[in-house]
């Protein structure tokens, strides 16, 4: 087990935070008027996955990322997920190898990129051998009334994927998304990073890739992109996240590396950090280029290029017990999302804009392609849903190089989605 020999500055040491856990109550959490957990007897059960989440490890250093989160620096096989399942972790493929690109592509603009030092000093780069795992507190877990609403996408209760426009009537969510039909090993596009305002009641804004397979309790899904959720996060700034369910957004799934699942494998991107910098209005725009790939039995995300160095770790086919992501998804589906609460209104999406304001003014993913099931790479055929119309669109184009095949979606949400 690793063990931090002086303290990171500012910072409670990974080993103190994980007794101050222990020894908070209830009654002296209830103080805070974000506090949403509804008992003792679910506080319990947040404490004990935090405790098994922190059990058998320490943390060689920890940082703050921009938006204050705290990243615990772990030995890689010592994260949860290779803990629980023991080994060593996988090496990553190229996809750009396996589809026939130059290995030299150019990186995104926009990466998960921060000052060499955080704001009390700390490095922001975690030792070889180590990767920066975000450090899940009992107070971000106590703002949700249960423990399986943590681990639910939304905070709430498990939903349908957007597969039609009825989705639109589940529980506040709202979409404005393109897909694609077919058995395919993942996709690939460059994410435009906006920060949507999300206030009040409204519960979070995202855009991301979904790659999906299965129906009804077998749906399945991996997800990846970046959102603004501040009950989660504790901030209104995009943050890069991903996203896993094998039953239909049930009990297995969660966020990030909030519990066993994904395996983190390159210590250059926090996952669950704030992404900085972000376009808006019709100024500056930034982006970054994100892809997921089906390889040897693995799920593996590309970040900000598509050679095996860009690989930052993958989900275990395993995971899925068999079911049709095991194997291939049979969708891919690229947009945006909002959610709200009972009293709405609709959070923007995107950059605000609706999508016919196109370039800088509209959000987008460019460069949409699709990796079929049966090799290689195409330009994906995209079907757009546009459910709510007054509130978020989308519009599909085909361009020269570098757009290609882009996506551009949102708007301004409002009352009445």
């Amino acid at each position: 087990m690793a063990s931090s020999q002086s303290g990171p500055k500012g910072i409670l040491p990974r080993r103190d935070y994980s007794q101050a856990i222990k020894e908070a109550r209830f009654s002296s959490l209830r103080k805070d008027p974000r506090v949403r957990v509804r008992s003792e007897h679910e506080l319990e059960a947040m404490k004990s996955h935090l405790d098994e989440l922190y059990a058998d490890t320490d943390a060689v250093t920890s940082f703050v990322d921009a938006g204050g989160q705290v990243f615990d620096c772990i030995p890689i096989s010592e994260q949860p997920s290779l803990r629980e399942g023991g080994g060593t972790p996988a090496t990553p493929p190229s996809l750009a190898e396996a589809i026939g690109l130059a290995e030299d592509e150019p990186v995104s603009p926009v990466e998960d990129s921060e000052p060499d030092l955080d704001r009390f000093g700390n490095p922001m780069k975690c030792p070889a051998g180590f990767v920066p795992v975000r450090r899940v507190t009992l107070e971000e877990m106590a703002r949700f009334e249960t423990l399986a609403e943590f681990f639910s996408k939304t905070g709430a209760k498990p939903l349908s994927p957007p597969s039609a426009p009825a989705a639109n009537s589940s529980l506040n969510h709202r979409y404005a998304y393109a897909h694609q039909t077919l058995d395919n090993l993942g996709g690939h596009s460059f994410l435009n990073v906006r920060a949507p305002s999300v206030t009040g009641d409204q519960i979070f804004s995202l855009c991301q890739h979904w790659y999906s397979a299965g129906a009804g309790a077998a749906h399945q899904t991996v997800e990846v992109g970046w959102q603004v959720y501040p009950a989660k996060y504790g901030h209104s700034q995009p943050v890069l996240f991903i996203y896993w369910t094998a039953d239909n957004y049930g009990p297995s799934g969660a966020y990030n590396l909030d519990k066993a699942g994904f395996v983190q494998t390159n210590s250059d991107w926090t996952i669950g950090g704030t992404l900085s910098p972000v376009g808006s209005g019709g100024g500056q725009q930034y982006e970054i280029e994100i892809a997921f790939y089906l390889n040897g039995g693995n799920w593996w995300l590309y970040l900000g290029g598509l050679s095996a160095q860009h690989a930052v770790g993958y989900y275990p086919a395993s995971l899925f017990n068999g079911g049709a992501m095991a194997s291939n998804a049979t969708k891919a589906l690229f947009g945006g999302e909002t959610v709200c609460g009972a009293a709405g209104p609709w959070p923007e999406m995107g950059s605000g804009a609706f999508s016919g304001a196109i370039y800088p003014h509209a959000a987008w993913q460019r460069a949409v392609f699709v990796m079929p099931k049966s090799g290689g790479a195409q330009w994906a055929s995209l079907t757009g849903q546009s459910p709510s119309p007054g509130c978020y669109d989308q519009f599909i184009g085909s361009y020269t190089a570098p757009w290609n095949i882009t996506l551009f979606y949102g708007g301004p949400g409002g009352g009445n989605c």
